[in-house]
Order: structure tokens, then C-alpha cells, then sequence
């Protein structure tokens, strides 16, 4: 059966695969400037923990020495005897902190963002830049904006699917940019050492090379039945994986249809004067998320609630999709102006500002600068 599946390629797609570069050790080299150049492992140090735990990740001087991310703390303390080395316990709040900025940055770029952990994800940008000289500006615009923003640097890999992005992505790290186009995929994939291939690790290497298969070049050269035999369902793989085929889609997280902020009074607003101001402020929230989120909306709500718990919520639709905080604004106090009298009699219980019908900001009028 597996002999009669199809092989169907996806070269239309543009795919890039973002890979923040030794994360967590570089944000930490950021903080604390006097870590840099030094062996920095991001672990608690196994004097004080009794030699237990392990190694989250390390940045590129500790990887010199043969230290890894999941590597037991104390055997990279044996790889780093005699070094300066600095253990520094993970500080997941500050590297979730930084990785939202990371995918602010994203979204400026394509809403089509698969996040894979805090420091990489995979963007399909085909819908908007369907060239590749596009695809590489957008790559490289991603690369400046993050370094310039965050003081940090970005691995990307741009290609057609998902498998060979992220292979492009690992080969020219720290801070590189390796596109692989159909055209050159083959070319790529017959260089690459077997053990690069994914999934090819201590189990599977030892038996490919007694097959005589040390590259992908030799790897092409087995059939179907020949790799299925050996290796079953990761033959089938294999055999996919030499020909560059991925069809897996840039797993998204659906759209949110709107963006609002409310807030609720206690003791109750009983004056225009406060529920204006209080008006003012929530859409200036909700001004903030867009542009944040790079979205706009033509839809603004206002939702009032009095102090015996009547609601009223009105809204207006404008002409063009907008995420400006001075229009938002006056929309919302002129719904109030013309229905909060109502409401205020009682009491303002609770007043809300909502966005919706929502639609991307697009990247028209963005220049995107190819970085050197």
C-alpha cells in the first residue's frame, strides 16, 4: 500500500521557520551584561542541588565545551571544570515576557503563526508575499525588527513547508537566513549529513550507516519497499523527508472576532463627568490591544450597566476598519452621550468598550528592510 500513496508537493506555499537564538542564556546575557563570554548555563548549580537537575539550555561559549539543553547539570559541571562557569536558574516569566514582544513583532508580518515554544514558531506568509524575493524581505525585516527591538537575534529559515524551514533555520546559526526553493531542495537535502535528517537519532543512525548511508544523496538512492522493510513507518518517512515533502499546514490559532476592555464600579459612577473620563480610558485600552494585535475593527460597542442591573449596548459601524484611539474614543462617547442618561440615573454599574469585526493591518504601506 505504502508503495501506491502519492507524493504531492506544495511549492506554492512561503514558509518561515523562526528560531530565537539560544533564548533563555540571551536574554539572560542581556540582563547581565557581565555574563558575556562566559560559559552561562541556564540550570540551578548541582553543588546545590546534590548533583540532581538538568541543563535548560546554555548559551553558544557552554556549547563550545559539549554542554546541551536536557543534559544532566552535573555532567555539564564535569565539561566546564575549570571554566568561569555561571548557573542561572530559569526565570520563565521574564523569557514569556520577551517572547510575547517576539510575536508582537510576528504579527506585524502575518496573523498565520504556528508558536512551537517561547522561542520559535512557523509563519506562513505566502498570502502576502507570494515571491520569494518578498518572503526573504519579510524574513529579513523579522530579523532586524527583533534584534533592534529586544536586543536580541533570530535564526530564519524560509522555504516551502514546514520540514524544510526549519531545517533551513538550523543551518546557519547564530543569526542566519538560509532559503531552500524547490529548485535547490534536492541539492540541499543530498549534502545534508544523515543524522541531520529528522527523527535519524541513536537508534536509527547506527543502522543507516551500516547500510552504507551517510548523506541524503545515498539516502535518495533506496526505494520504498527497501526503507519500509528496515524501518516501517518511519521508512515511509524517510522517504518523504529526502524528497522534501511536508504537507502539514501552519497550524493558526483562530482569529479573535473582537477586542474590548470593561470595567466594573464600586461604588457606582454618578456623575457624565466620571463616566466620560472612565469611557475615555477603556477605549484607549482597546486601542492599544489593536495595534498591538495588528488588527483593526469597524465596529465599536459601548455596553453600559446601571446600578440595578439594566444593561444597554449600542453600537456603530463605520465606513473603514479602524484601530485609531482618538476615533474609537469619540465614537464610544457619542453612544453615551446619546443613551448613557438612562443608565446614569441609577447609577453606572459597569461600562465596556468593544472592537469588532476585526481585519488584519495590512502591510501596503510597510517598507521592509532587507537587513545586511
Amino acid at each position: 500500500m505504502l508503495g501506491r500513496l502519492p507524493i504531492i508537493q506544495h511549492n506554492d506555499r512561503r514558509i518561515i521557520h523562526l528560531d530565537m537564538d539560544a533564548f533563555y542564556a540571551s536574554v539572560e546575557e542581556r540582563e547581565h551584561p557581565e555574563f558575556v563570554g562566559r560559559p552561562l548555563v541556564i540550570a540551578r548549580n548541582p553543588r546545590e542541588t546534590h548533583g540532581k537537575g538538568v541543563v535548560t539550555t546554555a548559551n553558544y561559549v557552554a556549547r563550545s565545551f559539549g554542554v546541551h539543553s536536557a543534559m544532566p547539570a552535573n555532567q555539564a559541571a564535569q565539561l566546564l571544570a575549570g571554566e568561569p562557569v555561571i548557573w542561572q536558574p530559569p526565570n520563565f516569566p521574564l523569557y514569556r515576557s520577551v517572547s510575547a514582544q517576539v510575536h508582537q513583532i510576528m504579527h506585524r508580518v502575518t496573523p498565520f503563526i504556528e508558536p512551537l515554544a517561547l522561542d520559535e514558531a512557523y509563519l506562513d506568509v505566502g498570502a502576502r508575499f507570494p515571491e520569494w524575493p518578498q518572503t526573504v524581505r519579510a524574513a529579513a525585516y523579522l530579523q532586524r525588527t527583533i534584534r533592534q527591538e529586544t536586543r536580541l537575534t533570530c535564526s530564519v529559515g524560509i522555504s516551502y513547508n514546514k520540514y524544510l524551514a526549519k531545517l533551513a533555520s538550523d543551518f546557519n546559526k547564530p543569526f542566519g537566513r538560509t532559503i531552500i526553493t524547490p529548485a535547490a531542495a534536492p541539492v540541499f537535502l543530498d549534502r545534508l549529513p544523515i543524522r541531520k535528517f529528522q527523527g535519524v537519532g541513536e537508534k536509527t543512525a547506527p543502522r543507516l550507516l551500516a547500510m552504507g548511508i551517510t548523506t541524503g544523496a545515498e539516502l535518495r538512492q533506496l526505494t520504498l519497499t527497501q526503507l519500509t522493510d528496515a524501518f516501517g513507518k518511519f521508512g515511509y518517512m524517510l522517504y518523504r523527508r529526502i524528497r522534501g515533502v511536508d504537507d502539514r499546514p501552519v497550524a493558526y490559532a483562530r482569529e479573535r472576532k473582537s477586542i474590548g476592555k470593561e470595567r466594573t464600579f464600586a461604588p457606582f459612577l454618578t456623575s457624565d463627568e466620571a463616566s466620560t473620563r472612565r469611557i475615555t480610558t477603556l477605549a484607549q485600552e482597546v486601542a492599544a490591544l489593536l495595534q498591538s494585535k495588528q488588527r483593526k475593527g469597524s465596529t465599536v460597542t459601548l455596553k453600559m450597566r446601571d446600578g440595578e442591573f439594566n444593561t444597554e449596548t449600542k453600537r456603530v459601524t463605520l465606513k473603514e476598519p479602524t484601530q485609531d484611539a482618538q476615533l474609537i474614543t469619540s465614537v464610544a462617547l457619542q453612544l453615551w452621550q446619546k443613551y448613557g442618561a438612562a443608565i446614569l440615573a441609577n447609577g453606572v454599574r459597569l461600562l465596556g468598550v468593544t472592537v469588532s469585526s476585526l481585519v488584519p493591518v495590512t502591510m501596503e504601506n510597510l517598507t521592509l528592510p532587507v537587513f545586511d
